[in-house]
């Protein structure tokens, strides 16, 4: 099993692009905040700052992307302190075309900056240590393209998409955009020292054995004496391994693994809450709805009904 395939399967990720720019100067666009998201912004041509409300500040050069892991509200510009508008103000002023282009200004258009905007969602509720140890924002460029093949050559792809006409680019884009996504994280290890961490145990061999054992079968009564078992580890080893790559303990990261698999359950089947607890590893549907209302705010039947 890839851990992190599962991780991210089970967070539901995925791709959305809002549109293509063709940005003349003047021009400077606030982006609301977005909950359970990652926003990012690919150059294509020209060039874009980016700043955040901390007062730090990026350049992107084209060639360049920028993600914004924890979906913070950001302002993105021709210059570094130009006075931005909303973008619910400029989608209503600058109606998207045909080919989901947005136009802002009439300057030459070999001059104007283009852009891929979009941003990756998460389910309601996601959670995760790999998510809490993101940094606040993650840069690739032209330097760290060339040191990541497999970026590069995605990014490239990507972009003579944007520009086909053909019909089935959008989805292509979509696709796409989702493995940058995990491209993306090596190049945030450096930026994190959380992030580097909890990579480390996904890779660890023992340690990435015991989290594939809770992945594959979250429902086993599983303790940290009997996981430590397994991995051939002392029971006071293996947690402190644990913990320390993690972030979290075996037996904490276990009952959050189990809500998550709980909350895809929920989400997209119809088995009854009975089952649903069975299958997470709970006693009982009164303990389940106990654990789940604790960390999602409503209980299974209220929060499906939410969703139905």
């Amino acid at each position: 099993m890839n851990i992190l395939n599962d991780v991210l399967d089970t967070l539901d990720l995925k791709a959305t692009i809002y549109f293509r720019t063709d940005f003349s100067e003047p021009w400077a666009i606030t982006v609301p905040e977005l909950e359970n998201a990652a926003r990012f912004h690919l150059v294509m041509q020209g060039r874009c700052h980016v700043r955040f409300p901390s007062g730090d500040q990026q350049v992107l050069n084209p060639g360049d992307m920028i993600l914004i892991p924890k979906g913070r509200s950001h302002i993105i510009s021709d210059s570094a302190d130009r006075p931005a508008t909303r973008l619910e103000q400029v989608l209503e002023q600058n109606a998207l075309q045909n080919n989901e282009i947005l136009t802002i200004g009439e300057g030459d258009p070999t001059a104007a900056t283009q852009m891929l905007c979009g941003h990756f969602m998460f389910r309601e509720g996601a959670d995760h240590p790999l998510l809490r140890a993101l940094p606040e924002q993650i840069m690739a460029t032209s330097a760290t393209r060339a040191e990541q093949p497999w970026l590069d050559d995605i990014l490239r792809l990507i972009t003579r998409h944007v520009f086909s006409a053909d019909i089935s680019s959008p989805a292509t884009i979509r696709r796409l955009s989702e493995v940058v996504f995990i491209e993306l994280l090596r190049i945030g290890i450096k930026r994190s020292p959380e992030l580097m961490s909890i990579i480390s145990g996904l890779q660890d061999q023992q340690i990435s054995q015991a989290l594939e054992l809770m992945h594959q079968d979250p429902a086993y009564p599983w303790t940290v004496g009997k996981l430590a078992g397994k991995v051939a580890m002392s029971r006071s080893r293996f947690a402190e391994r644990f913990s320390r790559l993690l972030g979290i303990g075996p037996m904490a990261y276990l009952t959050e693994w189990r809500l998550q698999k709980a909350l895809v359950l929920v989400n997209q089947s119809q088995r009854s809450i009975q089952q649903i607890a069975q299958l997470t590893g709970y006693q009982s549907a009164a303990a389940f709805t106990r654990a789940f209302a604790g960390k999602f705010g409503a209980s299974p039947k209220r929060y499906r009904h939410k969703f139905a």
